[in-house]
């Protein structure tokens, strides 16, 4: 249970350090973050891999570089369903996934925990 209430603080942290980063994202506070990071696992649970599987084809094709808008499809749905996170376009989605996960890998270093 710990590992997962940090995970979600360092992915809420990790938003709002997105957000300031990339312009075009607009996220309205720390609430909105957090509902955000909640939001994002549950996309990245359940509709990003049905997108995967639907885009096969055409990730093979491009060498898997189309996964780059699979994410930004994600993360625009994201902005979507959260109030106060705002996504204006789809290159901002796309530069904001990619800052994500660099961010979010960053910070998780921090919140380490060691499972017993």
């Amino acid at each position: 249970m710990q590992q997962f209430l940090l995970t979600w603080l360092a992915t809420a942290i990790s938003l709002l350090i997105t957000a300031w980063l990339v312009p075009g994202l607009i996220i309205k506070g720390f609430i909105a973050a957090a509902i955000g990071a909640i939001f994002l696992g549950f996309v990245n649970a359940i509709v990003k891999p049905i997108l995967v599987l639907f885009t096969l084809p055409l990730t093979i094709l491009t060498l898997g570089l189309f996964l780059l808008v699979v994410n930004a499809i994600a993360f625009s749905l994201v902005g979507y369903l959260t109030p106060g996170f705002e996504v204006n376009g789809f290159f901002p989605a796309l530069f904001g996934s990619i800052v994500l996960s660099f961010i979010s890998g960053a910070i998780s270093q921090f919140f380490a925990v060691e499972e017993l």
